[in-house]
């Protein structure tokens, strides 16, 4: 156990003090808390008003109603204080295209100061009938501009056609008022104040997570190993300890690292989720503000069971990534090997979005008892509809099972495998070695 806790220690230390792991760990969270905040700030930013001219080139009542129109638009959804445009009306029937070039002409131009537009809204003779308008501005490249423009004069359109057509506009728009459907998921019961969208945004990032985790370490104990065999390393490693220790020893280690730096992003995650009104309100945001942001909450039942399958899925995949490298006798033969196993990982990345509908359903109970899918597909299960410990269990004890024959197969590769130089084994090769290691 003493030479297996060396090898654990080596691979341990080498990573954790290298500069990459500093600096990514370090920004895992900083990137957290940004994008956290961003869409906070984002929302109590107080933005100046867009310039915009609403040049009318048919010079009827239309065109002031949507000049009012936008008057009364407000930037923020809270405090209604923040006004969305700066208008002006240009009445311009019979000389409509002269006017028009001479407003772009100083339309996203900072030098021409105050009168400096930022777009101007053409309206035609044809509009009502067609519903065709144009708007030229500098910041037609914003689809949030560009939806708010077009939800301000939607329904002007709409209320004019209807006035021409002798039906009472106020009578449509009460019909057609707002129908808002608020979903909140349901835990064992209970309202547990998360919404649908916060549901799948943490499935979604979890999901993701592991998959980076899984292929990024797992190709680490990889290349270590093509490395360790390449240099000749491993020929006095064998002699003072055996394959199965070594491979044990590298695999726990950097398994270590990867636990260590996901436990510390996690982490993060948890505490900026549960406390979020009070460090959204450290930045002066509302409570309302946060509130509807789609939000998820990190439980620590949810960190735990996330924490643990990624454990046994790094054993599983890793023990996979180590006997494919102790095939090899370089790194871009390891680089070309190794695509089956990473398959199987982005395979149960996929089938993450095939969960997300039917969470229970016979499909995510099947595939949480396969070892290579179970990684995925139970902590994302357990983050939309928590799972009995029953369920949970049984799950773990598949992925165990499915470890133990893993790294029984993996592990005799590897003591021959790690030995063995030229030409790549070919799959009848492999079978030998797992029957006679």
């Amino acid at each position: 156990m003493d030479k297996v806790w060396a090898v654990i220690r080596r691979e341990f230390i080498s990573r954790v003090q290298s500069r990459a792991f500093v600096i990514s760990t370090i920004l895992g969270p900083l990137l957290m808390g940004a994008l956290f905040m961003m869409p906070i700030l984002l929302a109590k930013r107080q933005t100046a008003a867009r310039h915009v001219v609403v040049l009318d080139g048919a010079g009827g009542d239309f065109g002031r109603q949507v000049a009012d129109r936008l008057r009364a638009e407000m930037r923020d959804t809270v405090t209604h204080t923040i006004p969305r445009y700066r208008v002006e009306y240009v009445a311009a029937a019979g000389r409509l295209d002269a006017v028009r070039d001479s407003l772009v002409a100083l339309t996203g131009l900072r030098k021409a100061g105050p009168g400096a537009l930022d777009g101007v809204l053409v309206l035609w003779d044809s509009t009502l009938a067609t519903g065709k308008m144009q708007y030229d501005g500098a910041n037609v490249g914003s689809p949030n501009d560009m939806n708010a423009l077009e939800r301000a004069v939607r329904p002007l359109v709409i209320g004019a056609r209807l006035e021409r057509a002798g039906v009472d506009p106020d009578v449509v728009a009460a019909a057609q008022g707002k129908v808002e459907l608020r979903t909140e998921r349901v835990s064992q019961g209970k309202l547990t104040g998360q919404s649908g969208d916060a549901s799948f945004l943490l499935a979604y990032v979890m999901s993701f997570m592991l998959y980076l985790a899984l292929l990024l370490y797992g190709m680490q104990v990889m290349s270590s190993v093509v490395e360790e065999k390449s240099s000749r390393i491993v020929e006095v490693l064998v002699s003072s300890l055996t394959p199965f220790q070594l491979l044990m020893g590298k695999v726990i280690g950097v398994a270590s690292v990867a636990l260590l730096q996901l436990s510390i992003w996690a982490g993060t995650a948890m505490v900026l989720t549960t406390y979020r009104l009070q460090v959204a309100g450290a930045f002066g945001a509302s409570p309302r503000t946060v509130s509807d942001l789609p939000i998820p909450t990190v439980s620590p039942a949810m960190l735990v069971v996330f924490l643990g399958f990624f454990v046994l899925g790094f054993f599983f995949y890793s023990a996979m990534y180590a006997a494919v490298g102790s095939m090899c006798n370089s790194h871009q033969e390891a680089q070309q090997s190794q695509t089956p196993v990473t398959l199987f990982v982005a395979a149960g990345l996929m089938l993450m979005f095939s969960l997300l509908g039917e969470p229970n359903g016979t499909m995510a109970h099947v595939l949480s008892l396969v070892p290579f899918f179970a990684p995925f597909v139970t902590p994302v299960r357990y983050s939309l509809s928590p799972l009995p410990w029953s369920e949970l269990l049984l799950s773990v004890l598949a992925m165990v099972a499915g470890l133990v024959v893993v790294v029984w197969i993996a592990a005799r590769i590897y003591r021959v495998g790690i030995l063995s130089y030229g030409k790549k084994p070919r799959l009848a090769e492999l079978a030998r070695w797992v029957r006679t290691a």
